[in-house]
């Protein structure tokens, strides 16, 4: 399928800027014979007994290092995934510019990366000097917000779940950043359960699909972890509901594999067939990118409709943006 296919027109006006506060005050779109407009507070009232709500646990790390060449010019550093022995698989721009086996230095002029390598696609392998990549990131570490967001977080557990736990991503799964303790109470009230799954939100999330046909498409892979025990209740479910795309690739790779924890290269494009997850609480994405592919599989061509609605609503789009709720298209 052409990726044109999966284009839409987003106002820069469209995209939120800043988390809503509360986080259940964002809006929910529900789709089903008619669409509905809700709060994300509101999502225990269209949930039922047997329901069981997964949810992404994974917490953003301070990945995002600003550091300079020996020349004194500046470098951006994405720390994206430890791979062995303390080497890390790392954005590195401008890329171009740093050669390998170059250093890189923090404020105060010490060494503190070497640049070892390339990896996959565009990626370069780093490695620290002394010390660890995570203690860098500790101490030295901003946490990555994407680059359509130009405001200044405030506080950055706001670009955190309220259930986070490991820090493994560079991304938050952001349908995740809508829920509450409250909500999660009330799920319960209504007989539905909960689970957690862990999927590392990197490259294969966010980086945006740059070919013409989207079978052209390389996914790079992403790890993934799933409890026994979220897994017999998924199995166990009367409708499994996925809050987040990760947590679908997450789920459908193990329901393709039988593998509860490795990586994941999965991408999800019509003609799919979804063996597990039933609905979707997800946000509104970018233009042409895999998350929105994800959807039409999922739903089809409505999320046009579903999209031009929100548009026409004042619904707000992308990582801070306001939230859907999608039941899968029957196969």
């Amino acid at each position: 399928m052409e990726t044109a296919l999966f284009d839409y027109s987003l106002p820069l006006s469209a995209i939120a800027q800043s988390p809503s506060s509360p986080r259940d005050s964002s809006r929910l779109l529900v789709d089903g014979e008619n669409i509905q407009h809700k709060l994300v507070r509101d999502l225990p009232s269209i949930l039922r007994k047997g329901d069981l709500v997964v949810f992404n646990d994974t917490r953003v790390m301070q990945a995002r290092l600003n550091l300079f060449k020996e020349t004194g010019g500046a470098v951006e550093v994405l720390a994206l995934a430890e791979i062995s022995d303390g080497r890390w698989e790392a954005l590195v721009r401008p890329s171009r510019k740093v050669a390998t086996g170059a250093l890189l230095y923090d404020s105060n002029r010490q060494p503190v990366l070497k640049v070892v390598g390339d990896g996959r696609s565009g990626t370069r392998m780093v490695e620290p000097t002394r010390g660890a990549v995570r203690e860098l990131m500790r101490d030295h570490g901003k946490i990555p917000l994407p680059p359509y967001i130009t405001a200044e977080l405030q506080d950055s557990e706001r670009y955190q779940t309220v259930f986070a736990r490991d820090e493994s991503s560079v991304a938050a799964p952001t349908a995740g950043l809508h829920i509450t303790q409250s909500v999660l109470e009330g799920i319960k009230k209504t007989g539905a359960g909960t689970a957690f799954v862990e999927l590392s939100v990197g490259l294969g999330t966010f980086r945006p699909i740059e070919v013409n046909d989207i079978s052209d498409h390389s996914m790079h892979e992403e790890s993934y972890r799933i409890s026994s025990h979220t897994w017999d209740a998924c199995k166990e479910a009367e409708r499994v509901i996925a809050v987040g795309t990760t947590v679908v690739r997450a789920l459908e790779s193990a329901a393709a594999t039988g593998n509860l924890m490795g990586t994941t290269d999965l991408f999800i494009a019509p003609g799919f067939e979804f063996r597990l997850v039933d609905a979707l609480l997800t946000n509104f994405h970018q233009p042409r990118s895999t998350l929105l592919v994800m959807i039409e599989a999922f739903v089809g061509s409505r999320w046009r409709e579903l999209y031009s609605e929100a548009l026409a609503s004042g619904y707000r789009f992308l990582s801070f943006g306001d939230a859907m709720f999608l039941q899968r298209e029957p196969s």
